[in-house]
């Protein structure tokens, strides 16, 4: 059971969209997909609610730093993806749930000027690893880009997050009408009528390919080590 945390310490930054994205997609193909709302903002359980029960999808809407662990354990048995989608800050619950992560999706919008929440969730990250004797996979995953970035753009952030050694997934979240139907109507990309949501089509073909990517970089069948006693009792002590 792949566990995989959407995390950014700025607001606006497309986290949810991301999460909420690769939840459906999963959840379309068939996949058992569990969502952890920790985001104070509660998006993820509002588009819930509205949508009434979504086949392969089960959201947990409290989420704290004592109960985080448990919910996973408890999951572990029912679900084949759990999607956890964090506040946008850096604070316990969100330390816990990296670490407790097989890959964390770090989510920046499209322009390099924006990256500065991102950026402090890498930080983060090596904080942890050279503090808790961990390895953490992460990725970065641009969102909200628009026709407006060019593809020589999109080339040069990938190649400074590259020369920092941070994977970026090749896919990146388009700017969508369909997407933000989503919170508004909510269900899925699958239940909208293509004659009223502009390019549903290529909204759909966009979250494929990002699902596609993240399933190779996880199958089901990855087994998770461990998670250091030592990191546990470092993100107790942070609480």
């Amino acid at each position: 059971m792949p566990v995989i945390s959407f995390a950014n310490a700025k607001g606006g930054a497309g986290k949810t969209t991301a999460a909420l994205l690769l939840a459906t997609e999963l959840a379309h193909q068939g996949y058992r997909v569990a969502i952890l709302d920790a985001d104070p903002q509660r998006w993820i359980s509002q588009w819930f609610e509205l949508s009434g029960p979504q086949h392969n999808i089960e959201v947990v809407s409290e989420v704290s730093l004592a109960s985080l662990q448990g919910h996973l354990r408890e999951l572990s048995a029912t679900s084949d993806y759990v999607v956890v989608d964090l506040a946008g800050a850096r604070d316990a619950v969100v330390t816990a749930a990296i670490g407790l992560s097989d890959h964390v999706m770090i989510p920046i919008q499209g322009c390099a000027m924006d990256a500065k929440g991102g950026a402090q969730i890498l930080d983060l990250i090596r904080l942890m690893e050279e503090a808790g004797n961990l390895k953490v996979a992460h990725s970065v995953v641009l969102t909200r880009v628009t026709s407006m970035v060019t593809t020589r753009a999109l080339l040069t952030i990938k190649g400074l997050l590259s020369a920092r050694g941070v994977n970026v997934i090749n896919t990146p979240i388009v700017e969508r009408s369909a997407y933000r139907e989503i919170f508004d109507c909510g269900g899925t990309l699958y239940g909208m009528d293509p004659a009223k949501i502009s390019n549903l089509d290529k909204a759909q073909e966009n979250a494929r390919a990002f699902a596609a990517e993240v399933m190779r970089l996880l199958p089901v069948k990855v087994i998770r080590s461990q998670t250091p006693r030592r990191f546990l009792r470092l993100v107790r002590n942070a609480a």
